[in-house]
């Protein structure tokens, strides 16, 4: 019972700090969308590359934040990111670098949105409208590219390939020799012609879970309170009435 109780209070615990992520997340989603400058000084002093940022929105003060930026893509280094769905449907996360107008030296990893991909040839790239002059982009700041299982994680047998199961920028920063800023930016309005869909997940820490957990540990807390009372008492008074006469 002890244990089962403390972990359910343990899971409330993690319930409360979800809720503290949450009320960030919301509170940096309703703030004005910051400019490329006031995101290049929110940069300053530059992040390692090894650096295990933009993971956490109750201490980073640009995860989730809006983003007004204005660049041209170069569309040459486009990457289809497999197995990703959208509404149940498989299909590709493309994602496109935007090389910035006001840093000519900081280039963007945008998740742009969702295309299907081609049942019959896998191998075909979906055809994509990309404008070549300087475009709009409104989004949100998001830490990387969401990561899959893969069986080879060096990446050689899909580098030299437009389709990729995951993408690290560092890397792929390294391969293409652009300067990847450390973050990268999930699209949420763009142009209505260029055949992407962008019903992103809700950014939600998944505080409902806990609460789950939590319930289930209190519940066989009372089992194993309801069991001991069964057994160890309420049985003992019953069992000699139900026993015969000599």
């Amino acid at each position: 019972m002890a244990i089962t109780a403390s972990l359910g209070r343990w899971q409330l615990s993690r319930a409360a700090q979800k809720q503290a992520m949450q009320a960030a997340m919301d509170s940096r989603m309703a703030q004005a969308p910051l400019t490329v400058p006031q995101l290049l000084a929110q940069l300053s002093p530059p992040r390692t590359p090894d650096a295990d940022a933009l993971t956490d929105a109750t201490t980073d003060p640009l995860l989730h934040r809006q983003v007004a930026l204005e660049g041209r893509w170069l569309a040459d280094r486009t990457v289809f990111l497999d197995n990703r769905q959208m509404h149940g449907r498989p299909g590709f996360y493309v994602l496109t670098p935007l090389q910035l107008d006001d840093d000519k030296r900081s280039v963007v990893m945008v998740q742009r949105g969702w295309v299907p991909r081609n049942f019959e040839d896998r191998t075909r790239l979906p055809e994509l409208r990309t404008k070549s002059g300087a475009v709009q982009v409104l989004g949100r700041v998001a830490a990387r590219p969401a990561r899959l299982y893969e069986f080879d994680t060096s990446g050689n047998g899909t580098r030299a390939s437009a389709i990729r199961q995951n993408l690290d920028l560092v890397t792929f920063g390294a391969e293409t020799g652009l300067p990847i800023l450390p973050l990268s930016v999930v699209q949420t309005s763009g142009d209505a012609d260029d055949g992407l869909l962008r019903d992103w997940p809700a950014v939600d820490s998944g505080v409902d879970k806990h609460y789950g957990y939590a319930f289930q540990w209190f519940g066989l807390c009372a089992l194993v309170a309801i069991l001991y009372v069964w057994f160890q008492l309420i049985r003992r008074f019953l069992r000699p009435r139900s026993q015969p006469s000599a």
